[in-house]
Protein backbone atom coordinates (compact mmCIF):
# COMPACT_ATOMS: atom_id res chain seq x y z
CA UNK A 1 0.00 0.00 0.00
CA UNK A 2 1.11 3.12 -0.97
CA UNK A 3 -1.03 5.33 1.13
CA UNK A 4 -3.13 3.63 4.23
CA UNK A 5 -6.72 3.14 4.24
CA UNK A 6 -9.29 4.15 6.40
CA UNK A 7 -10.80 1.55 8.61
CA UNK A 8 -13.12 2.57 10.63
CA UNK A 9 -14.56 0.70 13.78
CA UNK A 10 -18.09 0.83 14.58
CA UNK A 11 -18.80 2.02 17.98
CA UNK A 12 -22.24 1.06 19.16
CA UNK A 13 -21.19 0.98 23.14
CA UNK A 14 -20.34 -3.05 23.18
CA UNK A 15 -16.90 -4.78 22.16
CA UNK A 16 -13.42 -4.14 22.55
CA UNK A 17 -12.97 -0.85 20.27
CA UNK A 18 -9.98 0.41 21.50
CA UNK A 19 -7.58 -2.96 21.00
CA UNK A 20 -9.23 -3.42 18.27
CA UNK A 21 -8.04 0.05 16.75
CA UNK A 22 -4.72 -0.40 18.14
CA UNK A 23 -4.19 -3.82 16.31
CA UNK A 24 -5.25 -1.80 12.59
CA UNK A 25 -2.08 0.94 13.30
CA UNK A 26 -0.01 -1.89 14.19
CA UNK A 27 -0.11 -3.34 10.81
CA UNK A 28 -0.69 0.07 9.04
CA UNK A 29 -4.23 0.83 8.58
CA UNK A 30 -5.27 5.01 8.85
CA UNK A 31 -8.23 3.79 11.85
CA UNK A 32 -10.93 5.36 13.87
CA UNK A 33 -13.52 4.39 16.43
CA UNK A 34 -17.10 6.12 15.29
CA UNK A 35 -20.92 5.66 15.28
CA UNK A 36 -20.83 8.60 13.06
CA UNK A 37 -23.02 7.21 9.45
CA UNK A 38 -21.00 9.67 7.59
CA UNK A 39 -17.58 8.78 8.70
CA UNK A 40 -18.35 4.52 8.73
CA UNK A 41 -20.03 5.32 5.26
CA UNK A 42 -16.58 7.04 4.08
CA UNK A 43 -14.31 4.38 5.31
CA UNK A 44 -12.93 2.08 2.90
CA UNK A 45 -13.71 -0.59 5.26
CA UNK A 46 -15.79 -1.41 8.68
CA UNK A 47 -14.86 -3.63 11.75
CA UNK A 48 -17.72 -4.70 13.51
CA UNK A 49 -16.52 -5.71 17.34
CA UNK A 50 -18.64 -6.93 20.38
CA UNK A 51 -18.65 -8.46 23.41
CA UNK A 52 -21.72 -9.24 25.33
CA UNK A 53 -25.47 -10.29 24.28
CA UNK A 54 -26.58 -10.79 20.86
CA UNK A 55 -30.20 -8.93 21.89
CA UNK A 56 -28.74 -6.04 23.68
CA UNK A 57 -26.25 -5.71 20.34
CA UNK A 58 -28.86 -5.71 18.16
CA UNK A 59 -30.90 -3.39 20.11
CA UNK A 60 -28.05 -0.73 20.26
CA UNK A 61 -27.21 -0.87 16.75
CA UNK A 62 -31.01 0.00 15.96
CA UNK A 63 -31.17 2.65 18.07
CA UNK A 64 -28.11 4.50 16.35
CA UNK A 65 -29.47 3.11 12.83
CA UNK A 66 -26.30 1.06 12.53
CA UNK A 67 -28.21 -1.67 11.62
CA UNK A 68 -29.44 -0.90 8.09
CA UNK A 69 -26.11 1.26 7.49
CA UNK A 70 -24.06 -1.74 7.73
CA UNK A 71 -26.43 -3.61 5.37
CA UNK A 72 -26.04 -0.94 2.95
CA UNK A 73 -22.15 -1.39 3.30
CA UNK A 74 -22.22 -4.77 2.42
CA UNK A 75 -25.18 -4.54 -0.40
CA UNK A 76 -22.68 -2.18 -2.10
CA UNK A 77 -18.90 -4.26 -1.56
CA UNK A 78 -17.87 -2.55 1.27
CA UNK A 79 -15.32 -4.94 2.90
CA UNK A 80 -16.88 -5.84 6.34
CA UNK A 81 -15.22 -7.94 9.26
CA UNK A 82 -17.17 -9.21 12.07
CA UNK A 83 -15.06 -10.16 15.37
CA UNK A 84 -17.04 -12.28 17.83
CA UNK A 85 -20.00 -10.95 18.88
CA UNK A 86 -20.09 -8.92 15.60
CA UNK A 87 -19.32 -11.71 13.47
CA UNK A 88 -22.46 -13.48 14.89
CA UNK A 89 -24.83 -10.33 14.69
CA UNK A 90 -24.51 -10.69 11.31
CA UNK A 91 -26.83 -13.80 11.19
CA UNK A 92 -30.57 -14.11 10.58
CA UNK A 93 -31.00 -14.25 14.12
CA UNK A 94 -29.73 -16.14 18.00
CA UNK A 95 -31.08 -18.27 20.36
CA UNK A 96 -29.25 -15.95 23.25
CA UNK A 97 -31.49 -14.91 25.85
CA UNK A 98 -34.63 -15.91 23.99
CA UNK A 99 -33.64 -15.16 20.99
CA UNK A 100 -33.73 -11.54 18.55
CA UNK A 101 -33.60 -11.11 15.00
CA UNK A 102 -29.85 -10.33 13.49
CA UNK A 103 -28.57 -8.16 10.45
CA UNK A 104 -29.58 -11.07 7.99
CA UNK A 105 -26.24 -10.44 6.03
CA UNK A 106 -25.88 -14.08 6.46
CA UNK A 107 -28.24 -17.00 6.14
CA UNK A 108 -28.47 -18.83 9.18
CA UNK A 109 -29.10 -19.19 13.43
CA UNK A 110 -26.62 -18.29 16.14
CA UNK A 111 -26.63 -21.11 19.09
CA UNK A 112 -25.48 -22.33 21.88
CA UNK A 113 -21.79 -24.43 21.58
CA UNK A 114 -22.89 -28.11 21.66
CA UNK A 115 -20.11 -28.05 24.96
CA UNK A 116 -21.21 -31.74 26.30
CA UNK A 117 -18.88 -31.89 29.60
CA UNK A 118 -16.81 -28.74 28.89
CA UNK A 119 -17.18 -25.54 30.61
CA UNK A 120 -18.61 -22.41 29.35
CA UNK A 121 -17.56 -19.81 27.82
CA UNK A 122 -15.21 -21.54 25.76
CA UNK A 123 -12.09 -19.43 26.40
CA UNK A 124 -8.58 -19.85 25.07
CA UNK A 125 -6.40 -21.27 22.21
CA UNK A 126 -7.99 -23.30 19.35
CA UNK A 127 -6.94 -24.18 16.63
CA UNK A 128 -9.29 -23.35 13.59
CA UNK A 129 -8.95 -25.55 10.07
CA UNK A 130 -9.29 -22.95 6.85
CA UNK A 131 -11.46 -24.74 4.19
CA UNK A 132 -10.99 -22.66 1.26
CA UNK A 133 -8.60 -20.13 0.36
CA UNK A 134 -9.46 -16.41 0.91
CA UNK A 135 -7.85 -13.29 1.02
CA UNK A 136 -8.68 -12.30 4.32
CA UNK A 137 -6.16 -16.55 5.22
CA UNK A 138 -3.70 -15.44 2.76
CA UNK A 139 -0.20 -16.49 4.61
CA UNK A 140 -1.82 -18.42 7.14
CA UNK A 141 -1.09 -22.04 7.50
CA UNK A 142 -4.48 -24.07 6.77
CA UNK A 143 -4.82 -24.74 10.80
CA UNK A 144 -4.07 -21.92 12.82
CA UNK A 145 -4.24 -20.97 16.26
CA UNK A 146 -6.48 -18.32 17.33
CA UNK A 147 -7.75 -16.55 20.62
CA UNK A 148 -11.75 -17.71 21.38
CA UNK A 149 -13.98 -16.21 24.27
CA UNK A 150 -17.66 -17.36 23.99
CA UNK A 151 -20.68 -19.03 24.43
CA UNK A 152 -22.65 -18.98 21.27
CA UNK A 153 -21.45 -19.36 17.57
CA UNK A 154 -23.20 -19.79 14.29
CA UNK A 155 -24.69 -22.18 12.00
CA UNK A 156 -24.66 -21.05 8.89
CA UNK A 157 -27.41 -22.43 6.33
CA UNK A 158 -25.46 -22.70 3.34
CA UNK A 159 -22.12 -24.49 3.95
CA UNK A 160 -19.85 -22.37 1.27
CA UNK A 161 -20.00 -19.13 3.90
CA UNK A 162 -18.08 -21.17 5.88
CA UNK A 163 -14.25 -20.16 5.32
CA UNK A 164 -12.84 -22.08 9.15
CA UNK A 165 -13.87 -24.47 11.81
CA UNK A 166 -12.82 -24.97 14.98
CA UNK A 167 -13.85 -27.62 17.66
CA UNK A 168 -15.34 -27.25 21.43
CA UNK A 169 -16.99 -30.62 22.44
CA UNK A 170 -18.24 -30.63 18.64
CA UNK A 171 -17.40 -28.50 15.53
CA UNK A 172 -17.97 -25.17 15.27
CA UNK A 173 -17.69 -22.03 12.20
CA UNK A 174 -15.26 -20.32 13.50
CA UNK A 175 -14.63 -18.00 9.94
CA UNK A 176 -17.35 -16.98 7.68
CA UNK A 177 -17.18 -14.93 4.57
CA UNK A 178 -20.52 -14.39 2.63
CA UNK A 179 -20.15 -11.22 -0.72
CA UNK A 180 -17.94 -8.37 1.19
CA UNK A 181 -18.56 -9.92 4.72
CA UNK A 182 -16.05 -11.29 6.58
CA UNK A 183 -16.49 -12.98 10.06
CA UNK A 184 -14.38 -14.40 12.95
CA UNK A 185 -15.48 -15.93 16.15
CA UNK A 186 -11.98 -15.48 17.76
CA UNK A 187 -10.55 -12.19 18.65
CA UNK A 188 -7.56 -11.70 16.01
CA UNK A 189 -6.40 -8.83 18.14
CA UNK A 190 -5.88 -11.19 21.01
CA UNK A 191 -4.22 -13.57 18.63
CA UNK A 192 -0.58 -12.76 18.68
CA UNK A 193 1.11 -12.94 15.08
CA UNK A 194 -1.52 -15.22 13.45
CA UNK A 195 -4.22 -12.68 14.59
CA UNK A 196 -2.11 -9.55 13.32
CA UNK A 197 -1.50 -11.12 9.90
CA UNK A 198 -5.52 -11.71 9.57
CA UNK A 199 -6.19 -8.12 10.28
CA UNK A 200 -3.26 -6.84 7.78
CA UNK A 201 -4.64 -9.12 5.30
CA UNK A 202 -7.97 -7.58 5.77
CA UNK A 203 -6.47 -3.92 5.13
CA UNK A 204 -5.33 -5.08 2.04
CA UNK A 205 -9.19 -6.18 1.10
CA UNK A 206 -9.71 -2.43 1.95
CA UNK A 207 -7.51 -0.97 -0.19
CA UNK A 208 -8.31 -3.09 -3.16
CA UNK A 209 -12.30 -3.26 -3.19
CA UNK A 210 -13.94 -1.31 -5.99
CA UNK A 211 -16.12 0.04 -3.74
CA UNK A 212 -13.24 2.85 -2.98
CA UNK A 213 -13.87 3.97 -6.63
CA UNK A 214 -17.47 2.72 -7.58
CA UNK A 215 -20.25 1.41 -5.42
CA UNK A 216 -20.60 -1.95 -6.78
CA UNK A 217 -23.67 -4.16 -5.76
CA UNK A 218 -23.01 -7.77 -5.58
CA UNK A 219 -25.99 -9.54 -7.12
CA UNK A 220 -28.22 -11.75 -4.15
CA UNK A 221 -28.02 -15.40 -3.35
Amino acid sequence: MTEPVTIVVVDYGMGNRRSVEKALEHVGARTSVSSDPAQLSAAAGLIVPGVGSFPLAMQRLRERGLDQLLRERVATGVPVLGVCLGMQLAFESSTEHGGATGLGILEGEVRQLRAGERKLPHIGWNEVRFQRASPLTGGLPERCAFYHVHSFAPVPAHEEDVLGIADYGAPFASAVQHDSFYGVQFHPEKSSAAGLRLLANFTRICSASPALSAAGAQAPR
